[in-house]
C-alpha cells in the first residue's frame, strides 16, 4: 500500500463522512444545492447513508480488505457521477465543481487501489 493511496483514501474518507454529516444535518447548503438540481428533501438521509458507507468501505481497506476497499472506490465512482450528471441535466454549471470535486477524488482513489 502505497503513501500516496493512504493519503488519498483519508482525504476521500474525510471529505465524503463531512459531506455525509452535512445531509444528514440537513445543512442549509445542502438544502439549497438539492432544490437546485431538483433532488427531494426525502432523499438527503440515503444520500448521506450512500457517502458514509463509501467512506466506511475505503476504511476497511485501509485496514486490510483491499477488496472492500476496491467496492467502496467504484461505488463512490458511480455516485458522484450520478451527481454530475443531476448538476448537468439541471443546468447547474455553476455548482458542478463540487460534485466534480469528490468525482475526482473517488476517481483518483480507484485508480490508485
Amino acid at each position: 500500500m502505497s503513501i500516496a493511496y493512504v493519503t488519498l483514501a483519508v482525504v476521500t474518507i474525510t471529505a465524503n463522512l463531512g459531506i455525509a454529516v452535512a445531509d444528514f444535518a440537513r445543512a442549509k447548503f445542502v438544502l439549497a444545492n438539492a432544490a437546485e438540481v431538483n433532488v427531494p428533501q426525502a432523499w438527503l438521509p440515503t444520500l448521506g447513508a450512500l457517502k458514509a458507507a463509501g467512506s466506511a468501505g475505503l476504511l476497511l481497506g485501509l485496514l486490510g480488505v483491499p477488496a472492500v476497499g476496491r467496492m467502496a472506490a467504484a461505488g463512490l465512482v458511480l455516485f458522484f457521477v450520478g451527481a454530475v450528471v443531476a448538476h448537468v441535466r439541471a443546468r447547474a454549471y455553476g455548482k458542478i465543481a463540487f460534485p466534480g470535486l469528490f468525482l475526482a477524488l473517488a476517481i483518483a482513489t480507484f485508480t490508485l487501489t
